[in-house]
């Protein structure tokens, strides 16, 4: 589940979407227009407190998308209720659109998760997840943003990509 220094991310993912980090000026304007909230939570790896994100009770189908760049992290097929207090996943919607890092900030061993595209900080992965993948991901609502099935998902980097990815 962790990424080592000598795992090297692809350029693009399975599928088809751009792992190019963003620009300075890009990232600049991606973020002007976070609240608090989504600063402290994507950009200095917070956590939102248990049973009050708002993507916690969302039962639609759809996308979950990085709420910096755009990325699909998560599909609504693949959310369970953990009873965490935090929207759960048992997989991401194309594992190279994660990373995976080891955290062992506050007196434990975790395994954070990022998107792999921005960097913005999503949640923890843990080993007490359904089948078949018996993984947790736990993410932030202020990480993301959710896209209704059917609605075209964003394309916040304008890389130029007719396909929007």
């Amino acid at each position: 589940m962790t990424d080592t220094a000598a795992t090297k991310r692809p350029d693009v993912s399975a599928a088809g979407y751009s792992l190019q980090p963003p620009s300075k000026d890009q990232m600049s304007s991606l973020t002007a227009g976070l609240d608090p909230e989504e600063i402290r939570v994507l950009l200095h790896h917070g956590t939102e407190r248990p049973f009050c994100g708002t993507l916690l009770d969302n039962k639609k189908a759809g996308t979950y998308v990085c709420r910096l760049c755009g990325l699909p992290l998560f599909s609504s097929q693949h959310k369970f209720e953990s009873g965490s207090g935090w929207p759960s996943f048992f997989q991401p919607f194309d594992n190279d659109h994660v990373t995976n890092l080891r955290d062992s900030s506050h007196g434990m061993v975790r395994i954070e998760n990022r998107c792999a595209r921005c960097d913005g900080h999503l949640g923890h992965v843990f080993p007490d997840g359904p089948p078949p993948t018996g993984a947790r991901y736990c993410l932030n609502s202020a990480s993301m943003e959710f896209v209704d099935a059917g609605t075209p998902l964003p394309d916040r980097l304008d890389r130029g990509d007719p396909t929007g990815h």
